[in-house]
C-alpha cells in the first residue's frame, strides 16, 4: 500500500490563503533591561599602601595596594616616577606597568632615591580613578671604605668610607 501512495502525485497546494498579520515586536525595553544585567560597573580607586619595612634595596622596590569594594578588575595599572624637587619635576619620565596582581616589585631603580607611585583598576567597563600617591625610598647603596685612611692601635681603629650616594644617607651601621 505504501508503494502505491507514494506513486500517487499529491497536491501540497492550501485552497485559502493564511491571514496572518505583519507584527513588529518591539523588544528594545528587554534589550536594555538584559544589558544593564550583564553590565559591570568601572571599579572605585584603589588605595595603596604605605612603604614596608624591607620592601626595597638598592635597586628594587616592591609595592602593595588594594580594594575596599568587590569590584571586578581584570588588571591593574601602576604608575611611577621619580620624587624631583626641581620646578621640572613633572616632565620627569611616567613609567607605567600593567599588573595583575595587587603588588608589584619595581627594579632598575637608582639608590636612595624617592619615587611616586599610584595605582588604577580596570576592567571592561573601564578604568578607575587613580588611587593617592605614595612615595616610596630605595635603600642607599653601601659606603666605599677608604683602605688607605685605615689607622689601628692595641685599643682603637680608625675608619673612613664615602658615600656614593647623591642624596644624604640619614645614619650608617659599622659592625665588627
Amino acid at each position: 500500500r505504501l508503494e502505491e501512495f507514494l506513486k500517487k502525485e499529491v497536491d501540497l497546494e492550501l485552497s485559502t490563503l493564511p491571514d496572518f498579520e505583519e507584527r513588529v515586536i518591539d523588544v528594545s525595553e528587554v534589550e536594555q533591561l538584559m544589558n544593564s544585567i550583564n553590565a559591570i560597573p568601572a571599579p572605585c580607586a584603589p588605595v595603596i599602601n604605605p612603604q614596608a619595612p624591607n620592601a626595597a634595596t638598592g635597586t628594587s622596590l616592591r609595592v602593595c595596594w588594594g580594594l575596599f569594594s568587590d569590584d571586578t578588575v581584570e588588571c591593574y595599572q601602576l604608575c611611577y616616577k621619580p620624587v624631583s624637587n626641581e620646578r621640572h619635576s613633572d616632565e620627569q619620565a611616567e613609567h607605567t606597568l600593567k599588573v595583575k596582581e595587587t603588588y608589584c616589585t619595581i627594579t632598575d631603580l637608582l639608590p636612595n632615591t624617592q619615587y611616586e607611585f599610584w595605582v588604577s583598576a580596570l576592567n571592561a567597563s573601564g578604568i578607575s580613578p587613580p588611587s593617592e600617591r605614595a612615595v616610596y625610598v630605595t635603600a642607599p647603596s653601601p659606603p666605599t671604605i677608604k683602605n688607605k685612611k685605615i689607622r689601628s692601635c692595641e685599643n682603637a681603629a680608625l675608619v673612613c668610607w664615602e658615600s656614593r650616594d647623591i642624596n644624604p644617607v640619614d645614619s650608617y651601621t659599622v659592625e665588627l
